[in-house]
């Protein structure tokens, strides 16, 4: 018993501290809170892309290692690549979500593109490369590969559409402007006529007997 209890000390030492708050969902408490507070779209879409890469980060990092009975390494590389297809599940969500509320998102979705395709790379590069645990965890890295590039085809076409739908929009709005400065400009022209003739009938003055005659 002395034994397995400093081997289970060892091995919550030896992991991230992230690997015992993680456990019961996929996000740390930190990170819900770090989501909580990113409301605009797109800085919400940046938070699941950083959250994401922190995931294949560790992954990559732990495949390399060499093998020790004692530390459940496969166990802890197929935590992080369930939390990594969780997290771009939820990042999907998201991107679906507030697509149909119209929210511009553009900014975060460009995002997505730059640093998804290069997050895409880093999984074909970890799928054609080789390691110890790799049998292991093939069939979750393949599911993985599958859903990120289904969320970046997503993002693509959800792209392609706001640049259309906002470009109109941002249309609409400089017509509206240009409608605008224009009845300003007739109203300030029509206030001065108005103005002349009233300046010019004070200076006539009141009509008189012989006027009216």
């Amino acid at each position: 018993m002395r034994t397995l209890m400093i081997t289970a000390l060892l091995l919550a030492l030896s992991l991230p501290a992230a690997w015992g708050k993680d456990q019961g969902d996929f996000l740390t408490d930190e990170e819900t809170d770090q989501l909580r507070d990113a409301q605009d779209p797109s800085q919400r879409i940046e938070k699941y892309l950083e959250f994401a890469q922190t995931r294949l980060e560790r992954f990559d990092d732990f495949r390399t290692r060499p093998v020790d009975p004692q530390y459940d390494v496969p166990g802890y590389l197929e935590t992080q690549l369930d939390q990594y297809i969780r997290i771009t599940d939820a990042l999907k969500d998201w991107i679906e979500d507030q697509f149909g509320r119209r929210d511009d998102m553009r900014a975060g979705l460009k995002r997505t593109l730059e640093e998804g395709n290069h997050q895409l790379e880093q999984l074909r590069h970890i799928e054609q490369s080789s390691d110890s645990y790799a049998a292991g965890y093939r069939k979750s890295l393949n599911d993985a590969i599958d859903d990120f590039s289904d969320a970046l085809d997503g993002a693509t076409k959800a792209l392609s559409e706001q640049t259309k739908v906002f470009g109109e929009l941002k249309r609409e709005e400089k017509a509206s402007v240009q409608a605008i400065k224009v009845q300003q400009k007739d109203d300030k022209h029509q206030g001065k006529e108005e103005s002349k003739l009233r300046k010019k009938e004070h200076e006539s003055g009141p009509p008189t007997d012989k006027d009216e005659d």
